[in-house]
């Protein structure tokens, strides 16, 4: 499999699996701005988890920054 379609496939597990946790923990009556706090949550956390399994498995040492040719 190729490794933006994996990576994108655990964004999206990692999006519902905190979207359905999210939806357990609130309180009962929920409102349209319930919603609106667990899918910012989800997507917070999902992309976060993308950002940190992009940088671990990246090959050079130095991601932020390239050192330019003389």
């Amino acid at each position: 499999m190729p490794r933006p379609l994996t990576l994108a496939l655990a964004a999206i597990c990692v999006f519902t699996i905190v979207a359905a946790v999210m939806t357990k923990l609130m309180p009962a009556p929920l409102h349209e701005s319930d919603f609106l706090v667990i899918g910012s949550v989800a997507t917070l956390v999902s992309l976060l988890v993308l950002f940190l399994a992009m940088i671990s498995t990246t090959k050079s040492t130095n991601v932020f920054f390239k050192k330019r040719k003389k």
